[in-house]
């Protein structure tokens, strides 16, 4: 608890990182111009604080150092001090982050900048100390030494702040006539190769981040390749991903990353982002393998979404912490002697071979559920029983437990509903609505995106986030992708062409508010935005696909889907503006390669329009089911009615007792016809 029993000017605020920190003695100002002005009329310095709720070390450095009267007094005098939620103001977040990796070749949360008052940085860094220890200077020695050389040396301020704004100015991406090709495709895949764990599955090293979009351009370059490498890198990292103590076991959902190499130990907290990616990557794994276990993860972490993160009117909550009771993880370990207690000596022991639990533990005394070590077949031969029997026993044995947990106190949840985020989930509930033909995920989805529709546009323009009746900051170009992504999926689950038009009408304000009419591209904020240090583009796929990334994807498919030519060249020049970076890095831009990637396989477009037999459905539930990356379908009854989407098809004729079926490849259209049959045939020609 804090023990500043004043609030500051936090407490007015909506963000409930902002409010975490409402009542530390620190005099925090949220970001605005009330903070700068006073700034300039003190000639003081600035203190720029940046996170997020669900932030363990934002938390360690708050209890640390914001809630000490002996660093507040040290700030207050010297700084004015600006707290930033990442989540709320992404663009800021952005700026400043970019300029920490250029100071010190790393980023992260909390995320520390010191300011001139004109907003420029003289010094970065992430998580501070109170003291100073060995390698790591502490907060204290670095208020004081800063303040004193920012009253007493302007000079060497003004030569820092100069060498961070050209540092900048050169982060904006080259103007290029390249174009991607197919050798960054391969150069990805080899890098993937080279990094990749074949013992427990991921790539690289500790700690190991999930990074789902990473394996949908895998499962692309498997289907466009037929290389079985590509395919056994998912299965064996989402096989991994899901033994390991990362995934929930108990309760379901991913936790943010693993702190170890075999995916056992997780950073706790839980990211609507990631789920929802997590959902899409097994829902595609398990349309090209069939695999029952790619299945059940995926809905089962759709279960978790649905029960956990979903608010009564249908959004997505943002994020569950990594702290509960102010120890990270406590929510979700067990002892030994707890599992026997709950579930008795022989389901107890049981459990407890399955998923690891031991006397020791395996996490600071405690056990992390996890399926690593174990052979599930072999451990039910060894007690006797068939695998459906074992998995029966286990499955009682999970409920129990996960009843007994719901009696401790759970981690904060952070109950923002971002756009963004929203826009990924609604697109993971519209895709395994109709892989898995589950009616509630499509209930669910168009509950959201209408909560979004009702909620997060302000006179037509879209917004970041809703919370507790207010909206708040201009979306900048994730919110936007990310919506249209939802669009595009949505149409697919339902074929109901006004998502087409809700696409359409989204795309052209994104080109209206980001495009770059002279290099291409899209800006992270729009042109109505507050002006900032620079105005960035971002490509770069790190946890999240970038904007442009997922722009470019679901444009494409727009354009394919209203045979709009003139939204596919806009397509080709963001393969252009950022082809230098794509070229040099692949394996950071695997969601563009997958953008281009698709235009690489043969176009494929089916039209079916009529009255749909029994048959046709089925054909058209294998379009729904199965894995076709380049394939786009027009599904429609009324000729008329798409036709307003998609001139297009004015010259197809609508099957009366039964639906014309046209199928075209690369630009040449094969004769229609009503037979599913023939209409597989040519398909898979």
């Amino acid at each position: 608890m804090p023990t500043n029993k004043k609030a500051n000017r936090l407490i007015h605020e909506k963000s409930p990182y902002l409010l975490q920190h409402a009542y530390n003695p620190v005099d925090w100002f949220p970001w605005g111009e009330e903070a700068f002005e006073k700034a300039k009329r003190e000639d003081k310095p600035i203190f720029l604080s940046i996170g997020y709720s669900t932030c363990h070390w934002c938390h360690v450095m708050e209890k640390e150092s914001f809630e000490d009267m002996e660093v507040a007094e040290l700030i207050n005098e010297r700084f004015i001090a600006i707290k930033v939620d990442r989540e709320e103001r992404p663009d800021i977040d952005s700026v400043y982050m970019t300029v920490c990796q250029l100071m010190n070749g790393h980023g992260g949360w909390p995320l520390n900048l010191f300011l001139t008052p004109d907003k420029v940085p003289f010094y970065a860094g992430t998580y501070f100390p109170k003291e100073s220890r060995p390698r790591m200077p502490g907060i204290k020695e670095i208020i004081t030494k800063l303040y004193t050389i920012y009253k007493k040396d302007k000079k060497q301020i003004q030569d820092v702040t100069k060498q961070v704004q050209t540092a900048l100015q050169e982060t904006i991406q080259l103007n290029t006539d390249e174009t991607v090709s197919e050798i960054a495709v391969e150069n990805g895949f080899r890098s993937f190769l080279s990094t990749f764990d074949e013992t427990f599955g991921g790539f690289g090293t500790a700690p190991k981040f999930p990074t789902p979009h990473q394996h949908m351009f895998l499962l692309r370059y498997y289907y466009y390749t037929k290389d079985e490498r590509a395919l056994n890198m998912v299965v064996k990292t989402l096989d991994g991903l899901e033994r390991g103590g990362i995934y929930d076991h108990i309760g379901f959902g991913f936790a943010r990353y693993s702190t170890d190499e075999e995916f056992l130990v997780p950073h706790f907290e839980k990211m609507l982002y990631d789920n929802a990616l997590l959902t899409i990557a097994y829902t595609e794994c398990y349309q090209v393998t069939k695999s029952e276990d790619a299945k059940k993860v995926a809905k089962d972490t759709i279960r978790y979404v649905l029960r956990d993160l979903t608010s009564p009117e249908g959004g997505f909550y943002s994020a569950e912490d990594a702290d509960s009771e102010g120890e990270e993880g406590k929510y979700y370990v067990w002892s030994y002697e707890e599992i026997l207690t709950l579930l008795g000596d022989q389901l107890g022991t049981l459990y407890c071979a399955a998923y690891g639990i031991t006397e020791d533990g395996n996490f600071e005394g405690k056990n992390i559920p996890n399926l690593i070590e174990v052979s599930l077949p072999q451990l039910a031969e060894q007690n006797g029983m068939n695998i459906e029997e074992l998995l029966a026993r286990l499955e009682k044995a999970r409920t129990i437990l996960f009843e007994h947990r719901k009696k401790r106190i759970p981690p904060h949840k952070d109950d923002k509903i971002i756009t963004s985020w929203n826009g990924l989930m609604i697109a993971a509930l519209a895709k395994a609505s109709r892989v898995f033909q589950e009616k509630e995920y499509l209930t669910k989805a168009i509950k959201a995106i209408d909560f979004i529709e009702s909620n997060l546009f302000l006179s037509g323009r879209l917004m970041i986030r809703y919370r507790d009746g207010e909206v708040k900051e201009l979306g900048v170009i994730d919110d936007y992708a990310y919506l249209l992504w939802a669009y595009i999926e949505l149409y697919e689950a339902t074929f109901d062409v006004n998502y087409l038009l809700k696409a359409q009408r989204v795309t052209n304000q994104m080109i209206e508010l980001f495009w770059d009419d002279e290099k291409g591209g899209f800006f992270f904020y729009g042109k109505d935005a507050e002006d900032l240090l620079i105005r960035q583009k971002e490509v770069y796929d790190s946890a999240l696909p970038s904007g442009n990334s997922v722009a470019a994807l679901q444009m494409l498919k727009l354009a394919r889907f209203t045979g709009n030519a003139h939204l596919e060249d806009r397509v080709n020049k963001i393969f252009s503006a950022f082809s230098y970076s794509i070229q040099n890095y692949p394996m950071g831009h695997t969601y563009m390669l997958m953008a281009f990637l698709t235009t690489l396989m043969k176009r494929k477009e089916i039209v079916i329009l009529g009255e749909i037999s029994d048959d046709q459905l089925l054909f058209v539930d294998e379009l729904l089911q199965e894995f076709y990356p380049e394939i786009t379908y027009l599904v429609n009854k009324k000729t008329d009615e798409l036709a307003s989407i998609a001139p297009f098809i004015n010259n197809y004729k609508r099957g009366e007792d039964k639906a014309w079926i046209y199928i075209c490849e690369n630009y040449s259209c094969h004769k229609p016809v009503k037979d599913i049959q023939e209409a597989r045939n040519m398909l898979h020609e």
